[in-house]
């Protein structure tokens, strides 16, 4: 959740050069043996989290956006007053807004949400099925898991992207002297092992060179209005010290079933959009007591600083004040699953 914007300015296709597109996208071949980005293994539910649970069980963050977005982030109270966080009696979807009727000044702070699950984790698996996530420019949403003491327990971007990004963006950000780099090497014609685009390779980060080791995701219905369009989906960290951090994302009619009935086995699903090999980062160390994070920025480091580039009108500062544009600004979750 920090600033990521010079990885995309940046944009190396490293997955290019190691020969990403040669595969299929498919996200359901089994394989023959325990590929590399997971172990044969069917993980049970350690903790759901649906409906009211991100009101118990989760917390509200109120302070200051550490990226620099024109965000007041609320308590639950007040989210809950102002309609910005609520459960959808319909189908006990959770939904978490930012503010689209208050008149804010160019420039402003508009109202939004942003929770934190009180547990903390360790590895595991970790699924997000989400009906809808915020769109429009200026928009900064993502989700994402956060150690202590930053950088030095590590953050994992699962879901991350600014403005009218055509495709969701992972990212590892490391911050001990252990290594944790991005082998790119690992992605082999016989051993396929990631189908994203590599953007950055070097995970260490701190509050001035905070890039950190990601993925673009392929797939145009990861991110944004394509996700939207495509009803939502899913999106699953495989956090395994053993073997490293694997990321998948399934648009919501390629669901595999194993995650349907709760009981995920990994090793069925496919090459992932993104893996860290464990080989060349030292998951253990870098990586540690992470708490859940569901947020909406507005502008802030990244989305602001792209925003010129992204196609929308005026500047970002701008259009904090158009309460319009942030109509579609909010997650519709279904649920977030940990999986041991």
């Amino acid at each position: 959740m920090h600033a990521l914007y010079t990885v995309l300015l940046a944009a190396v296709h490293f997955g290019t050069l190691a020969g990403a597109h040669k595969y299929s996208r498919s996200r359901h071949h089994l394989v023959a043996r325990t590929p590399q980005y997971a172990t044969n293994k069917t993980y049970t539910v350690k903790d759901f989290y649906q409906a009211e649970d991100f009101f118990n069980e989760w917390t509200f963050f109120t302070g200051a956006d550490p990226t620099g977005g024109n965000v007041a982030y609320q308590s639950m109270q007040d989210a809950t007053s102002q309609g910005l966080a609520y459960v959808d009696d319909c189908d006990n979807s959770t939904v978490l807004a930012v503010d689209s009727t208050s008149t804010v000044a160019a420039g402003g702070n508009r109202p939004s949400v942003r929770i934190t699950s009180s547990k903390s984790y360790t590895g595991g698996l970790f699924i997000l099925d989400a009906a809808a996530m915020p769109v429009g420019c200026g928009t900064w949403p993502s989700f994402w898991s956060v150690g202590p003491n930053w950088p030095y327990a590590g953050e994992i971007d699962i879901v991350e992207g600014v403005n009218n990004q055509a495709t969701n963006q992972m990212t590892l950000h490391s911050g001990t002297s252990s290594a944790c780099t991005l082998d790119a090497a690992v992605n082999t014609t016989t051993s396929p092992a990631y189908t994203g685009h590599v953007l950055g390779t070097n995970c260490y980060s701190t509050p001035t060179a905070d890039a950190g080791c990601a993925f673009s995701d392929t797939d145009p219905r990861s991110f944004g209005y394509g996700f939207n369009g495509a009803n939502g989906g899913v999106f699953a960290l495989l956090w395994d010290t053993s073997i490293g951090m694997s990321m998948w994302h399934f648009a919501r009619s390629d669901i595999p079933s194993d995650i349907t009935q709760r009981a995920p086995n990994p090793a069925n699903w496919g090459v992932p959009a993104g893996f860290w090999s464990s080989k060349t980062c030292d998951i253990s160390t870098n990586f540690y007591q992470h708490s859940l994070v569901i947020d909406t920025t507005i502008c802030g480091n990244w989305a602001g600083s792209a925003y010129s580039s992204s196609g929308c009108p005026g500047t970002c500062s701008s259009i904090v004040a158009n309460a319009t544009n942030f109509a579609d600004a909010k997650w519709i979750i279904n649920y977030v699953a940990v999986y041991q």
